[in-house]
């Protein structure tokens, strides 16, 4: 049976209270892992083991924060260089400021341009010429937008991959030497939240071809894969992008107007209830996915909409398959940029 987004909206699985509990009072400093049954664990900072990397951090949500954090790990941004953005649909109220991406185009990335692919579901991005209405209807016209699988789809490998050994991109991310990872961190009503793995991991991969490989199961109903396999995947295609660029891809993470929704959701996403936090970057996707999930949890009764969102989705598996896979660190450091 295939079915649209509103479908998957109101018949996501949920499960029992649980797993809510058994993470409802992480501790500051510690991370909120899961096993992959889906049970919830926390992992003290100080029993985390390898490289601590670094994540920057502001509360200054604004253009020149965003510039401020973008300045910290530009470095490798070299050439032609991608923005991947989710650019919402029509109206939608929680995305990113326009302005704070025009500001940051003008004054460091004069020459990069906005990158997207279609989707999955029908909906305002689901052909390239809705898409692009779409974009002008929601402001995105300051510069160069590719929708990267308007022209066809490329296959980028999956190293180390349990369920993929490549997957289907849209075609356009050949052309790019580098990649800013700008994610509006939020919730998700299939991945639990939705942070830097989940914008690449889905947003690269093409409509028709890729978001189809993580989402369904051969022969099975449009959203047949939920919950662990389909974080697995969606890290798997994520990885892809990773290893694609090397050490040049950069990642940070817009806290701000946290609806448990995702902003594919546009006009109909839930209301905003968990507080603005701020901005944080890294090189490092697995920390700064990690942080962002941590500043979460350290929000404790005020989060608790998104904290549920996240677990009974089984989100946190994001997470720990980035760890096995070697996408990066979960043990970090914090540089505040607002106490420098």
């Amino acid at each position: 049976m295939n079915m649209n987004r509103r479908d998957v909206i109101s018949t996501a699985v949920l499960v029992g209270a649980g797993v809510r509990a058994a993470t409802a009072t992480a501790a500051p400093g510690s991370a909120v892992a899961v096993d992959p049954l889906g049970s919830a664990v926390n992992t003290p900072m100080e029993k985390r083991s390898g490289k601590v990397s670094i994540v920057y951090f502001t509360r200054d949500l604004s253009a020149a924060g965003l510039l401020k954090i973008y300045k910290k790990i530009s470095a490798g941004l070299t050439g032609r260089v991608a923005i991947k953005l989710h650019t919402g649909e029509q109206h939608g109220p929680n995305i990113i400021p326009r302005e704070w991406v025009k500001a940051l185009v003008a004054k460091e990335l004069p020459k990069a341009k906005i990158v997207e692919t279609n989707t999955y579901y029908d909906g305002d991005r689901y052909t390239t010429e809705k898409h692009r209405e779409t974009l002008k209807v929601n402001g995105w016209t300051f510069c160069p937008v590719d929708i990267m699988d308007e022209h066809g789809t490329a296959m980028l490998p999956v190293k180390g991959g349990k369920h993929f050994k490549e997957m289907s991109m849209g075609k356009g991310i050949l052309d790019y030497d580098s990649m800013l990872v700008l994610t509006h961190f939020k919730g998700h009503t299939m991945g639990g939240f939705g942070g830097s793995a989940k914008n690449i991991g889905i947003g690269c991969a093409d409509g028709r071809i890729g978001k189809k490989m993580i989402h369904t199961y051969p022969g099975q109903g449009q959203w047949s894969i939920s919950k662990e396999p389909f974080m697995e995947r969606m890290v798997e295609s994520a990885k892809a992008t990773v290893d694609h660029f090397g050490k040049h891809i950069a990642f940070i993470n817009v806290m701000r107007n946290m609806s448990v929704s995702c902003d594919c959701e546009g006009i109909h996403a839930a209301p905003v209830v968990t507080p603005d936090v701020g901005i944080l970057a890294s090189l490092d996707i697995l920390a700064v996915d990690q942080a962002s999930v941590d500043m979460i949890y350290r929000l404790n009764a005020k989060s608790r909409d998104m904290r549920e969102r996240i677990e009974t989705r089984h989100g946190l598996r994001q997470l720990s398959y980035m760890r096995e896979l070697g996408m990066g660190s979960d043990k970090y450091r914090i540089v505040d940029l607002d106490k420098a």
